[in-house]
């Protein structure tokens, strides 16, 4: 891969999603996507990006792409202190303040397999606060397969690295080695194939009361972070909570959320 057709491979990829950390290694995108040239008869690179711009079939080959060039690693209860920070201070003040409407609605955007959908879902079945509530988790990702499995809700030993045998037991029934989701939590969950810098069809969700997007906006570029934030804002209801990932924050992105400090952890907020 030349260093032209390495430029070109990378701005028609960030044009799609926005995507920028670790596309600058020519090896790796080699790695990567020498499979699609080979399966499409291409010489060259070059010959794959024009593919990829001009041809029909370009759109879908570009997800595939994308595809290629991703990780997808998570687990059930990830990130505990956080998810502490859910169930115990934002949960609770948003039971007080929407005890009349008795409906809430979260969003995991970017939610790979699904292990956040499912750990939101449980959470959320279990607190004693939302019972009789009407709840919601909806997942999202680019990625066509892990939305797939996803909606499978079916999970190896990996996934469950973090998971108390409570919940085991409780939400999951064991068949064949795999452990699947019983439909007491499926049934408050719902997938979805999304682009995040497709921000025109976040109207699709409703508002939102809470959005995690956690681990995702630091693969993308400043501009692609900048424009999905202000899209998150907008999609949420006032008072509702943006929950990002340990190491990511919107210290370089200007924004008109409110900066909450709980005490396990930092999200964000927008203004009642």
């Amino acid at each position: 891969m030349t260093r032209e057709e390495t430029r070109l491979i990378q701005e028609i990829i960030h044009q799609y999603c926005g995507l920028a950390h670790g596309l600058d290694s020519a090896f790796f995108l080699e790695r990567r996507l020498s499979p699609r040239l080979e399966a499409l008869g291409l010489e060259t690179y070059l010959e794959y990006y024009h593919f990829l711009r001009y041809d029909p079939a370009g759109p879908r080959e570009l997800e595939d792409a994308v595809e290629r060039i991703t990780t997808h690693e998570t687990y059930l209860f990830r990130e505990q202190y956080q998810l502490d920070a859910f169930r115990l201070e934002l949960l609770p003040e948003l039971a007080k303040r929407l005890t009349k409407r008795k409906r809430l609605l979260v969003w995991s955007a970017g939610c790979s397999t699904g292990e956040e959908v499912y750990t939101i879902a449980m959470i959320l079945k279990e607190h004693e606060l939302l019972h009789g509530w009407a709840t919601r988790v909806v997942g999202s990702d680019i990625s066509r397969q892990v939305v797939a499995h996803a909606r499978r809700g079916c999970y190896g030993p990996s996934s469950f690295r973090t998971t108390g045998e409570h919940h085991r037991r409780k939400f999951f029934r064991e068949q064949d080695g795999k452990h699947y989701i019983r439909d007491d939590i499926r049934v408050l969950c719902s997938f979805g194939q999304l682009n995040l810098l497709q921000t025109e069809r976040y109207d699709v969700l409703g508002t939102c009361d809470v959005i995690f997007c956690r681990n995702v906006l630091m693969y993308l570029s400043a501009g692609a972070r900048q424009r999905i934030v202000e899209a998150f804002y907008d999609v949420l209801a006032p008072g509702g909570y943006l929950l990002l990932g340990h190491s990511e924050s919107l210290l370089n992105v200007t924004t008109r959320f409110d900066l909450v400090h709980l005490s396990k952890d930092l999200v964000y907020q927008r203004p009642i």
